[in-house]
């Protein structure tokens, strides 16, 4: 029986008729893509975001050898998800580290996922399908995803999941191994981009139930098995790289089995919440406390079973409801807590946890708004189902185009992340590396403050403050938390790497040296650890010694134009001038618009005997930054070697006035 009580077609039969749909138009993929464009607008042109630079393709990675250690080294990338991140290196070679050309390609992929939706939702002959497409489209709990370009993962996936349930769909209707073939490549291309889509063979499982009322071992179950372990495989080598590769262990993830019960269940509705009322959306929500002694945590998972009792209760008449049910809580399932990933350390809950999940939803919502909407059109006269429809798009839309203005740097997404979690710890913290890089320190102090306030025994929270209190003259008291970071984290290079930073602050080089070399000797290539102890062996005058240190800081960061200024300038006092002149161009070309570089390349140029030279970069540094420090006096003294005296003259008198 089908799901309306009426006898269910034959797989060939109801093939037939799906293909006899009418497939979406070219029209509506142009409004699709217009809708899109507008909709993210705000974000197109924004910066890299948090993680990005984790995701994107490093300069370690970007040769020919870097993309056979992407497939076989596992450990090279952030996450191993080999396909994902040979996206990310074709991206890289297209347009380089435009941020531009990732969030055009991640939206370019949502919008195909969309299509694909609408395909595939056509091809079960659900009402609906376009409507659905267009939702899961414009939604803003997609902006996350969409938006953040680390989540191309996610994008990515999706699509190549929607290609295999696609083929799938088209294997049953003859069976062939050529289209089996093709839809299993399609589903292990799915699994090498994001395991989540593991899911995929059970989902597949519910739709056939859903279709014909009943699952058979020989047509529904076996074809399946291979993809069913291949996924369990996959979904199980995440899991242990999550614990051991990125760190999804310790106090922040002792849950017991009830614990996880009951976060399961609250995360649940959480997740059909933000469906449904997608009006405070946030990049980091409050971690839950979840207290098992308490009474009330115990009704959403007692509502989340009440719900599907009831659903399989009525599935003898409608088998709808609870496929949709299914669906949504089947892929949803990896991110509930039952298996501990990473970002649980920040929240329990995110958006692009539930990107995939919410196609399910989507497809229901569409399918009974579409036959309600029907059915009141036949009773109203005056109501109209496409202007209903646009109604709720338009609002989509506009909720979308609002949440993705908070994607265009990380300033502003941790401000707007603030504004509805003020307790948020890592937006905190976040905000306080920001707004130190950009020179604000005070600023950059007081989110510091808060963070360690609200999560007291964060060792990367306990680094960021020193680092803070360090740079600003306030070493003595980073040392303190130095130790305290070091106590819960022994192996914890960064701030090892602080210590030695605050040790030189004090003038302790010796303690120094120690530190930065054992930073090195916990993590190879933290590059900022190789620069810091160059430069310390470059200021107790042991150039030779600091060369090695500047030439791997280059290798692990080739543009960072600290390590190739310094590199040229142990170069030059060694005499080796031949040798140091390419690295104050690289230098140059890397930051062009510095002032102090220029400055101190024409001090190399005067030692070299080359005053002509030196007198360009003087000037050039002069243009930039008026009131540096001895820059007219370096200019009087190159002006004065090269016979222009009266220039000298008046250099010289500019000096004096300076202080």
């Amino acid at each position: 029986m089908s799901r309306s009580g009426r006898p269910a077609p034959s797989p060939s039969s109801a093939a037939s008729s799906a293909s006899a749909l009418p497939g979406p138009g070219l029209g509506l993929l142009t409004a699709l893509l217009a809708a899109l464009l507008a909709a993210y607008g705000p974000s197109l042109g924004g910066e890299f975001l948090w993680d990005d630079a984790g995701h994107v393709t490093h300069p370690g990675l970007q040769s020919w050898s870097g993309l056979l250690r992407i497939w076989f080294e596992p450990g090279a990338t952030q996450q191993y998800y080999p396909l994902l991140h040979t996206a990310f290196w074709l991206e890289h070679h297209l347009w380089g580290d435009a941020p531009l050309g990732y969030r055009l390609i991640n939206l370019a992929w949502h919008a195909a996922s969309a299509w694909l939706i609408v395909a595939l939702l056509r091809r079960l002959a659900l009402p609906g399908a376009l409507l659905a497409g267009f939702i899961f489209a414009l939604h803003p709990v997609a902006v996350e995803s969409v938006a953040w370009i680390t989540e191309q993962k996610n994008t990515l996936s999706t699509l190549f999941y929607l290609l295999a349930a696609l083929a799938w769909l088209r294997f049953e209707d003859d069976r062939t191994p050529s289209r089996y073939a093709r839809a299993s490549a399609w589903f292990v291309a799915a699994l090498l981009t994001k395991s989540v889509t593991a899911t995929l063979p059970a989902a597949l499982l519910v739709l056939a139930w859903w279709r014909r009322g009943r699952l058979t071992w020989r047509e529904d179950v076996r074809p399946l098995l291979p993809w069913l372990v291949v996924g369990a495989g996959a979904g199980l080598f995440t899991a242990w790289f999550e614990r051991t590769g990125i760190g999804a262990e310790g106090s922040d993830f002792a849950l017991g089995a009830v614990e996880r019960g009951l976060l399961a269940g609250r995360l649940v509705w959480f997740y059909v919440g933000t469906l449904a009322w997608p009006a405070q959306l946030a990049f980091f929500y409050p971690r839950w406390a979840i207290d098992a002694s308490a009474i009330w945590p115990y009704l959403f998972p007692a509502a989340a079973f009440a719900l599907v009792s009831l659903l399989a209760w009525q599935a003898r008449r409608r088998r709808g409801p609870l496929a949709a049910a299914l669906l949504f809580g089947g892929t949803v399932f990896p991110a509930l807590g039952f298996v501990d990933i990473y970002p649980f350390v920040f929240s329990y809950a995110a958006d692009h946890f539930q990107y995939l999940a919410s196609i399910s939803a989507f497809a229901a919502a569409a399918a009974a708004g579409t036959v309600l909407a029907r059915e009141a059109n036949a009773k109203l006269a005056w109501f109209r189902p496409r202007v209903a429809a646009a109604v709720v798009l338009v609002t989509l839309g506009l909720l979308t185009w609002r949440q993705a203005g908070h994607y265009v740097d990380n300033i502003t997404l941790y401000r707007a992340t603030l504004e509805r979690n003020p307790d948020s710890w890592i937006a905190h913290h976040n905000l306080a590396t920001e707004l130190a890089a950009r020179g604000e320190a005070a600023d950059a102090l007081v989110h510091a403050r808060r963070a360690l306030a609200l999560k007291p025994d964060s060792p990367e929270v306990l680094n960021t403050l020193a680092d803070l209190l360090a740079r600003s003259g306030r070493a003595a008291e980073a040392l303190p938390l130095l130790e305290r970071a070091l106590q819960r984290q022994p192996r914890y290079a960064q701030a090892e790497n602080t210590r030695g930073i605050a040790l030189v602050a004090l003038e302790r080089r010796e303690e120094a040296v120690a530190r930065f070399e054992r930073a090195i000797a916990l993590r190879p290539d933290l590059a900022e650890a190789h620069f810091n102890l160059g430069q310390v062996r470059a200021e107790r005058g042991e150039f030779s010694a600091a060369l090695p240190s500047f030439a791997r800081t280059v290798q692990l960061q080739p543009d960072h134009a600290g390590a190739e200024l310094n590199w040229g300038l142990a170069l030059a006092v060694l005499g080796r001038w031949p040798e140091a002149r390419p690295h104050f161009e690289r230098a140059l070309v890397l930051e062009p618009d510095s002032a102090a570089l220029h400055q101190a390349y024409g001090r190399a140029l005067l030692a070299a005997a080359l005053p002509d030279e030196a007198i360009g970069r003087f000037r050039e540094a002069l243009r930039l930054e008026p009131g540096l420090p001895g820059l007219h006096h370096d200019l009087a003294t190159a002006l004065q070697l090269v016979g222009r005296a009266a220039e000298a003259r008046a250099h010289a008198l500019e000096a004096s006035r300076r202080p």
